[in-house]
Parts: C-alpha cells; structure tokens; sequence
C-alpha cells in the first residue's frame, strides 16, 4: 500500500456555524468521481478557537492540509497564514488555505466563483460596462473585485447606509463610486448587470421594489444568495423580463480552485453536482 492509500489527504471547512455548509457535498462528490481516498470535514471553530486551530495546521499536527473558510473567519484568517495571494489582499478577506513547503498560504475563490458562474449560464455577460452592485457588506467585495477585473467601466454600489458604499469605493478606486438608495432609480438606465449582494428577502424581510426595466435590452440580473435558488428578487426581475441567474453556481465554482491544491486534480462542475446540491438543500430546509 503507497503512502498516499495509508494516509489520504483530509481538508475542512471552517467556520461557526458550519452545519449548513454545502461545501462537504460538493467536494466529497469530486472525490468520489476522482476516485480519491481522501476527506473533507465540516469543522465549527469558535472565533476564540481560531488561532490554535491554525497553529495546529501549520505545525501538521491538525491531520489536515488545507481547506476552507467561512463567515466570520474569512478577514480574522488574514493574520494568521503566512502568504496572501494579491487577490485576497485585494477583496480583503480568505476563503481557501492550503499548506505548500511548510508555510500556510491563502486566497479567495469568490471572485473567481462568481465570474465562472456567469460565463457558464450567461455567456457575453461582461460585455457590459455598468454594472450596479446592490449591497456594500463584506460578499460585495468579491464580486467588485471581479467585475473590475473583467473590464466593467463603471461599478455602481447601492447600499441603505450611503458611508458603507463609500468604503468600499475608497477601496477599489475611481471606477467604484457609492450611492444610496435614493438614486437607484436614475442609476438603472443604461445598466447591463445588476448585481444583489444582500439578504433582502430571506426569512421574510422585505424587498424593495426595484423598476428594472430601464437597464440596456439583454440586461442581466444576478444574486450571489442560492437559498431559495430563484430569490425574491430574481422573481421581480424575472417578472419584469429580464434575464437572471442564480447563485448556485458562483459556490460551486469557487470550489473548484482549492480542490485542485488540496487533491492535485481539477474538478469539473457539473449538473449531476447542481443537481446533487439542489437535492441537499431541499432535504434540509
């Protein structure tokens, strides 16, 4: 028996919850498909646990190699890895961490998750040059970081509290400006991808009504939440007969990165995978 059969290669998500994490099924599924022996664990670590169970992984002691992280880790990791990649520098928040030559390395998949997703269901979507992203909470930052990448002129950030947005626009730079709600509206016209970044409409909150139809013809509507897969605001938008797309997608291809660094191989996302997720969501809600 080789090494690698003795001792198979064992990641984790983090985070505190972590039950509803979808991430076990996705990955364990591509491992199944890979026929690899190895694991991947859901681990709840409360913040105040977060800096020894670091120091444990970096010291190769916790059994894992790597893995990933979620809410509230993702900016507390930051301190406590040994390289940032400039992307997570960038959005200012880690999501995948692996160990390479003893030291404990970082990146952030959720920009790239998010484009991934978009090229997939939407093809042409970044041939726009406006977009408005609704939200300015720490999931805005990734998605800014990649519509900017992808060559958007201008990135319109909405947000209730007018200083958050600004915030972010400070970060990003001249091509991000902040907006509050009050100039929606005005904002819309002539935008190509509109971008919900928020929990508006989950567990009952209420939804504003958003006139969606002054964007350019073949606008899309887009939301990085995935549970009700069709949100209430992809419902309105869909109504008003705009093309949208879900979130789903944007988790399942942010996984694919740190598969390939923890098990040596690129996974495929696949609708036997969607379907897969879909199926798990459903049983647990």
């Amino acid at each position: 028996m080789d090494e690698s059969a003795r001792n198979p290669r064992q990641a984790f998500v983090i985070g505190h919850p972590i039950a509803h994490s979808r991430s076990p099924v996705i990955h364990r599924y591509w491992l199944q498909q890979a026929g690899l022996s190895g694991g991947y664990a859901p681990v709840d670590v409360a913040p105040e646990d977060l800096p020894s169970f670091f120091l444990a992984l970096k010291a190769g002691t916790s059994g894992f190699i790597g893995g990933n992280v979620t809410v509230p880790h993702k900016e507390a990791v930051l301190d406590l890895v040994d390289e940032i990649d400039e992307t997570a520098r960038q959005i200012g928040a880690v999501n995948t961490v692996w160990l390479e030559d003893g030291r404990l390395m970082a990146t952030n998949t959720d920009s790239l998750g998010f484009a991934a997703n978009l090229d997939e269901v939407a093809p042409g979507w970044n041939r726009g040059k406006r977009a408005i992203v609704f939200g300015a909470g720490g999931a805005s930052r990734a998605v800014i970081h990649a519509l900017l990448a992808r060559s958007f002129d201008e990135v319109f950030v909405v947000n209730r509290t007018k200083t958050r947005a600004s915030a972010l626009a400070e970060r990003f730079g001249p091509r991000v400006s902040a907006h509050g709600m009050d100039e929606l509206a005005y904002l819309m016209k002539g935008a190509d991808l509109f971008v919900n970044t928020t929990t508006l409409g989950m567990e009952g909150t209420e939804v504003p009504s958003i006139d969606f139809s002054a964007m350019t013809e073949g606008g899309l509507v887009t939301d990085i939440i995935y549970v009700p897969l069709e949100t209430p605001l992809l419902a309105m938008a869909k109504r008003q007969g705009l093309a949208t797309a879900d979130g789903l997608g944007m988790l399942l291809h942010q996984a694919v990165p740190g598969f390939q660094k923890w098990f040596g191989i690129k996974p495929v996302v696949t609708p036997e995978l969607r379907e897969l997720v879909i199926a798990d969501m459903e049983a647990h809600s």
